[in-house]
Formats: C-alpha cells, structure tokens, sequence
C-alpha cells in the first residue's frame, strides 16, 4: 500500500466534500492513520464493477513489490562521512599532545615570561587539584592523547610533583605514551631521580645564556651554574631526551648560539632556539627579534658543510640540524617567521583549569567548572570537541600578535 504523499506543507491532504480524499482514502481510515492505528486498503477508482473487484483479488495474489528507492534501507556511513574524533579540528589536525599548566609560581623571573612588575596570582582555591588534574588528563587520553607535557611557572616546585607524574604513569594501559616537563631546572636537581621513576620520560630545561652575569640580566635572579649542573646530571640518568630551551633576543644573547651547539658536541642534548614571541607584559619588539633565518646563517658561515639538516618529525615543532660527528642536535622553533599551525597538534589545560587551543588565541574554556558543577565525562569531551572544532587554521602574524590581548606566558604555561 502506498501511503498518501503529504503536501507540500508537511500536512496530509485536506479532505474532500464528501468526506473522501481526491484519491479514495475516507476520512474514518485518515483518522486513524493519524493515530497511528491500522488502516484498511483504501480502494483504487476503478471505471466498473467488474475490473475492481478483480484488481483487488489479483492485488491480493501478488507478491509485496521491491523498495523504492526512497524506502530502501540507508546504506552504512562511509569512512569519509563517519563523526571526526573529539579531538579532531575542522582542518583535519588530530590533537593527541596536551600541555598541562600545574602552577603559576615560579623561582625566576624571566623576561619575556613574567611582566616586570609581577603578576596577581589566582587564588589556590581556583586552581586545579591535582585530583582534577588527573581527572583530565585521563579523559584527554580515553580521546587519544599520547603525549603530556607538564608546564609552569615551573612545575618542580610542586610539592606533589612526583606523585602526580606517578599517577599520570598510571593511564599508559589507555594509550599514553610519553610524559614530559619543561623547567628552569634551578629545583629540579634532587626531583630527577625520583622523578625518572615515578615516569617521567624526558625533559625540557629552559637555559637562555651559559654567562652567570647575563643570566640574572635574563632571569632577575641568579643560579646558571645550578642550571647548567642539572643539565648535566639529567643527561646521565637516561631520561629518553634531554632538550635545552634558549630564547633568543637580539643584544641579549644572539652571539651565544655557536656555544649553545657545542653543548651536543660530548652529550646527545636537543638544543632548540626559540624565537622571541609576544605574550601580555613582555614589551615583545620586532627589532628584538632574530629569524630562523639570520640565527641559521650564522651558523652555516661558522660550521660550513658540516652543518647537517634532518627529517622533519611528524607534528614538528623545531626545524632540526646537527654538526656531523657530535652527539646531539640543535633545531629552531620558528613561531613568528615560518609558523607550523598546519602541523599543530597541541592544546593546553591552564592551571585554572581552562582550555586553550592554541597558544596565541585568546579563546578560553574553563574545565575546572565544569568538574565542579558535577558534569560528566560525556559532557567534558563535548566540551572539548567544540572548542577544538573553532580552532582557526594557524594564528595571526607577529605584529597583529603583538597588539593582541593575552596572558602572560607564565600563566599560560611554557
């Protein structure tokens, strides 16, 4: 039986005068159609008797005729139509590296981190416990993350540093694969041991000069040579990398790059020269910026052909070299000149416990009221899926960059 088409409006055919539809169906049998009760076949209009009757005896005879079109079964959803992961954007970037922010207080006062005049610290009640912290985590990684990078201030002077790395060790059978942390190293140094086995798998220590006078010009504060110790002793304890931060800022330091290679020449460390971005408080100016460009052929007229380009790694950061014969690797982190948002997949949990997708937007989600309000983990990932999905294709250029609002670095997190 073929059902009456519905009009154009969406309504069912109005009745005729005499109480029928225009192609047979009374209106006792429309009411209950619209009841959802069973209905009798409504009769064709046949030209006699006789024909009718014999239609609805061969009708009755005949087999159910094949699915329209319209009525077949919709087929399977194919794997260009199936749902994009949650932690996928609308250009295709998968996001399994989270940057976890665990405090905002820090032992240094670098320049182009921390505001001359300091920050106001949010108070310890709005920050995230390290319950919370977990709780996220764990939810990030059920959604694919592999890779946990724990950020600052600087997070060896939490107290419960060890354990929470042992508990991040913990969502490896979900599929977590690497944990990190990026440091100043000044309190690290009786942390690393216990740190190496409670999970930790590398570590980034930020080290913008090897002078101890430039290095409280850059910092406010004294202590390369502790620095320098804890890189040194980090590297021996097998940690899986050992990486050397260096922000590079023209009359600072720009004449220390050849001495920061050198470094790789005995130990198999991943220098990685930054350069100098603009964040809220850090008086960021092109003229104190030096390019990937001007930093590269410097070294090129310095170390010749025996300056060795590598594979970029998928998801790069850093465009990476090495001096062919030494251990290790330097590599340039290119934000301002030649920016790698085609390749980005990283988002960062604040220590206030808002979500930031990328690191120059200042587009925030906050996480931690979420918890707190009693959401679920479904709607957690919801959350997540459609900030995720309004990260914009790459971030603007550097001198739009400069005029925009954002945190400062160190309550974002390095």
């Amino acid at each position: 039986m073929r059902l009456p088409a519905l009009a154009r409006n969406g309504r069912l055919p109005a009745l005729a005068r005499n109480g029928r539809r225009a192609c047979g169906m009374p209106s006792s049998q429309m009411r209950r159609l619209a009841a959802g009760q069973p209905t009798l076949p409504a009769p064709r209009i046949a030209r006699s008797l006789s024909s009718a009757s014999a239609a609805r005896h061969s009708a009755s005879e005949a087999p159910a005729p094949p699915l329209q079109a319209s009525e077949a079964p919709a087929p399977p959803l194919q794997a260009s139509e199936a749902p994009a992961p949650p932690l996928q954007d609308t250009f295709g970037r998968l996001h399994d590296y989270l940057r976890i922010s665990v405090t905002e207080r820090c032992n240094l006062r670098c320049q182009y981190c921390m505001p001359e005049e300091g920050i106001d610290l949010t108070r310890s009640s709005q920050l995230l416990t390290t319950p919370e912290i977990l709780r996220i985590a764990r939810i990030f990684v059920q959604q694919g993350v592999t890779k946990i990078r724990l950020t600052g201030g600087e997070p060896s002077i939490r107290k419960d540093i060890v354990e929470l790395v042992a508990g991040l060790n913990e969502l490896r059978p979900l599929g977590l694969q690497r944990i990190a942390m990026t440091t100043n190293g000044i309190a690290l140094r009786r942390k690393l041991q216990p740190l190496r086995e409670a999970g930790m798998d590398g570590l980034n220590i930020s080290l913008d000069t090897r002078d101890p006078r430039k290095f409280e010009l850059f910092t406010r504060r004294s202590g390369c040579t502790r620095v320098l110790q804890t890189i040194a002793d980090a590297s021996a304890l097998g940690f899986e990398f050992v990486k050397v931060n260096v922000v590079v800022m023209r009359g600072q330091n720009e004449d220390e790059l050849s001495s920061f290679v050198e470094m790789t020449h005995e130990d198999p460390l991943d220098v990685r020269f930054i350069e100098y971005m603009p964040f809220d408080g850090n008086k960021w100016g092109r003229q104190k910026l030096v390019s990937y460009k001007e930093m590269l052929d410097g070294l090129l007229r310095l170390y010749g052909d025996r300056l060795e380009r590598l594979p970029l790694e998928p998801n790069h950061t850093a465009k990476g070299f090495k001096i062919r014969g030494y251990r290790g690797q330097f590599g340039f982190i290119t934000s301002m000149t030649r920016s790698f948002c085609s390749e980005c997949n990283r988002v960062r949990v604040m220590a206030d416990g808002n979500l930031k997708v990328c690191l120059f937007g200042n587009a925030e989600v906050s996480l931690r009221d979420m918890l707190r309000s009693g959401a679920s983990d479904a709607q957690v990932v919801a959350t997540i899926a459609q900030a995720i999905k309004r990260k914009k294709r790459a971030h603007a250029g550097m001198d739009i960059l400069s005029q925009m609002p954002n945190r400062p670095m160190i309550k974002i997190g390095g």
